[in-house]
């Protein structure tokens, strides 16, 4: 594998506090992305790592919260998705943005369509798609419907819709929480192809066997506040750290044993 990475940050959030009425989600959080790596953020139901994403992204505008966001190191004052979209970060959310009833070309280029005369170049549209398509191993004619594909090939959509924006920072919420584990495999392979293209990816996951295969740095989020940051630049990740920042304390068996105390059957079919 072809090391991208430079030291060079291509993401730094400062000081980042959110706040929900009675609620503090984020609380002076602090996040550094190099240019061309994978970066995991990892923390427990409820720590604050999707909000952080969304202020990241302009789902919560600037003016929503207080810190400093800087990209490419530029002072970044995000509005909007379409906003922060316009400089390369795209984010794909757990819950998948696509409309059933359209077709793979229409939901990858919506509001983003080729014209010709005024109106939709449907030529320009499927080329295009086919392009993005085939650089994350979609086989699918373009025309065809969201609803009659997979989730592991609606996820390839998605991944293929942000490439076709010119994505320079891609953010994936719990991109493998629905997948089988051949969905999974190649979506991680896919990972890494796009980072020796030089990608800059976040990656949003409870999976840290996944993570150890894919991430190059973890940051870790506990109650909404950075507690720990690790490179796996130079070895293993350690997975038990992780666990222990992330819950707070020490997990001296992971898997503990357990005896089953098996009962009379209280229900029966047959």
């Amino acid at each position: 594998m072809v090391d991208n990475r430079s030291e060079r940050l291509i993401l730094e959030m400062r000081h980042i506090t959110k706040i929900f009425p009675g609620v503090k989600a984020l609380d002076d959080v602090n996040l550094a992305v190099r240019a061309g790596e994978i970066h995991a953020i990892c923390g427990e139901n409820g720590a604050g790592k999707s909000t952080l994403m969304k202020v990241l992204s302009g789902v919560y505008p600037h003016g929503t919260y207080k810190g400093d966001i800087l990209f490419e190191e530029e002072k970044m004052n995000f509005s909007s998705v379409r906003d922060s979209e316009k400089y390369g970060i795209v984010i794909i959310h757990q819950e998948l943005a696509l409309i059933p009833q359209l077709s793979i070309a229409e939901n990858m280029f919506m509001g983003n369509e080729f014209r010709r005369n005024r109106a939709i170049d449907w030529h320009e549209t499927r080329i295009q798609a086919m392009k993005y398509m085939a650089e994350v191993g979609l086989e699918e004619n373009p025309d065809t419907l969201i609803k009659d594909i997979g989730i592991g090939k609606q996820q390839l959509v998605e991944i293929a819709k942000a490439l076709a924006k010119k994505v320079k920072l891609l953010i994936l919420d719990e991109p493998t929480a629905a997948l089988n584990e051949e969905e999974s495999a190649h979506l991680l392979n896919l990972m890494r192809k796009q980072r020796e293209r030089g990608v800059s990816m976040i990656m949003i996951s409870h999976k840290l066997n996944e993570i150890a295969e894919v991430a190059d740095a973890v940051t870790v989020i506990r109650d909404g506040q950075t507690v720990g940051w690790m490179d796996t630049k130079e070895g293993k990740l350690d997975q038990d750290e992780i666990i222990r920042l992330m819950v707070g304390r020490s997990l001296e068996n992971r898997y503990p044993e357990r005896t089953p105390h098996i009962g009379e059957v209280k229900f029966e079919v047959s």
